[in-house]
Parts: C-alpha cells; structure tokens; sequence
C-alpha cells in the first residue's frame, strides 16, 4: 500500500458500501482474516495494509485498486456476472438480485434508477403465465439447458423454488424507491420471444400463447396502475396505504439500454444488462457519476408520467396495448 491517504480512503469506502447495521472492524477481520484488534490498527493507518490484503477487500467489495491508487488509467473495472449451468444457476442469480435489492433498501438514503431498452426483469414476475414463459425461454434458448432441450412449453416448467424466488424479487424491489425510464420499444423484445417461441413451434397450444399475452397484458395494466399512484406494490395489495416510492418517465429522445443506477447514501453503483441474464457491474465514483448525470440529464427531457401526466400516460400504455392486441389477433 504506497500510502496512508489511500488507505484511509479505502476503509472510507468500503463503511460506506457497508450496511449501516454492520461493524467495519468485524468485516475487515473476518475479510483479511485477523483478529479484531489488527484490523482495526490498520483501520486507523498504525499498521500500514500490504498490497495482496488491499487487493482482497478492493475484490470483495468491488474497489478499482486503481482509483484506489489514483492511476489514470482511462480504464473502468467491472464485474462479470453470466448466468450458465455450471458456476452460476437461475436460483443462484434470483438470490443475489434479492440480496442487493435488500442490501440497498438497508441504507437510509437509497434509490434505483433504471433505464430500459426491454422491460425490467422486476416487472416480469406479478403473473405465473409470464414467469413460467420467460423461465421456460431462458432455459431453452439462452441458458441451453439440457432439461429442456427437446421440450415444449408447459406451465409445469416452472419449479416450485423459481417461482417463489420470483415472488421476493419484485416485493423487494417494491420496497425501495425508485425512478423507470421507459420508451415505446421496451416491450418488443417480450413480443419478440413469444412470437419466435410461436414460430419454432415451442408451445403445444394457441390457449398457451393467449395466456402468456394476456398475464403479459395485465402486467402492463398492473405497471399503468403503479404509475398513476407513483407507488409500487403487488397486484393483490391496497395502493391507497403504499408510500408514494415511484417515478415513471416516458422517452422520447433516445432508445438507450439496459442500465441501473443504484443510489445509496454516498455510494453509486451501476450495472448493465446483456444478452439476456447476463451483467456487469461496478462502483466505479467517476464513472457512476457521470451515468448519474447522463440519466438526471434524460429525464429532464422526458416526460414524467406517474401521478401526473393522465393524458401522457395514457398514450404510452395504449402504445404497449396496441401491441399485444395486434399479436393476439393473428392467434
């Protein structure tokens, strides 16, 4: 470690990135594997950390090492996450978007802000026909499981543990503020999978598909109805004792991309969605500070449709409808 300014920055970020219920000192020993009273000598700088223990917390807590040691790299960490069979299952992934969903709403201050090409995973999981679809299409054409190489879409697909991992994502994400940035486009990749599913003769029936478009429809009536309360909560909950936790924007200036931008006290955090489940992350200060800008930025352009805006919303959600209803007619 070449100095203590940089050490004391380091600790300084990783309390920040801690949970406000949790001990710096019992994190730090139970990391480096010391005692209490190392770690928390090398908290206060009077022993100095040597480059592998600095490496090891900047891993675990996802630190550029070279922010840490001011080196202008013009280069941004990131952290790889790939859903596959092997390293890495669909239940472990839904676990860890609970556990950060949770991990953010712990702090006082906290918000996620989401700009979307395609619809938000969180909103794919209020209606079982939905959940079981896009379970059943990740298995088969992005994951690749064997399971399902040779099988046809059935409601059955969707294992128990699945569908109650699905459940405790959105009603944790119900829970934490947020901001949606969204455009006519974010749901035509959704249409895009049930049709291609169609075409490759994926499903048994045509009441399979109608189901899949209509909990795909309610969804979208159950979206319009949490826009017009600027609060979130589940299809079978009272929207009048929700607090209001919920801002929802219509864009019209740029497609964008799958980006999330989560807030919490003094720390930022930034994760990017590709090819299907798949994301990188990072905490990155200068580089999520200038993803906070960009996102401030569009949604002065935007137009903000919850709460307000009657007229605006309902132009945008008849948009999405008109959609589904024109797929549904060639059934």
């Amino acid at each position: 470690m070449p100095d203590y300014q940089s050490q004391e920055f380091l600790f300084q970020r990783i309390k920040e990135l801690l949970p406000p219920h949790a001990s710096l000192v019992d994190s730090v020993a139970n990391i480096l594997h010391v005692s209490s009273d190392s770690a928390y000598r090398r908290i206060r700088g009077e022993t100095p950390l040597v480059l592998d223990e600095a490496r090891v917390l900047c891993q675990h807590f996802k630190i550029s090492l070279d922010h840490l040691l001011n080196v202008k790299s013009g280069a941004t960490l990131f952290h790889d996450i790939r859903v596959d069979l092997k390293n890495y299952s669909y239940e472990k992934y839904l676990g860890d978007i609970i556990k950060q969903v949770q991990h953010a709403n712990s702090f006082i201050h906290k918000e996620i802000i989401y700009l979307n090409k395609d619809m938000p995973i969180f909103h794919i999981f209020y209606y079982k026909p939905l959940v079981a679809f896009r379970y059943f299409f990740w298995m088969k054409t992005i994951i690749r499981h064997p399971d399902f190489v040779e099988r046809n879409f059935s409601f059955d697909c969707l294992p128990p543990e699945v569908e109650r991992l699905s459940t405790e994502v959105v009603m944790n994400y119900c829970k934490v503020p947020s901001v949606e940035i969204w455009n006519t486009e974010s749901i035509n990749a959704v249409i895009a999978q049930i049709e291609f599913s169609k075409d490759s003769g994926f499903f048994n029936s045509s009441q399979d598909i109608k189901m899949v478009y209509e909990a795909l429809s309610g969804t979208f009536d159950h979206l319009k109805s949490q826009a017009e309360y600027g609060s979130k909560f589940m299809p079978d909950e009272n929207p009048e004792i929700k607090k209001k936790n919920f801002k929802f924007f219509y864009n019209r200036v740029a497609l964008g991309d799958n980006t999330i931008l989560v807030v919490t006290d003094r720390i930022k955090s930034v994760f990017f969605n590709y090819i299907g489940l798949n994301y990188m992350s990072t905490r990155d200060e200068a580089f999520c500070d200038a993803c906070y800008n960009d996102l401030q930025n569009l949604m002065k352009k935007s137009t903000l449709i919850s709460e307000t805006g009657e007229k605006q919303r309902n132009v945008f959600f008849g948009i999405l409808m008109n959609k589904i209803k024109e797929r549904r007619k060639n059934l």
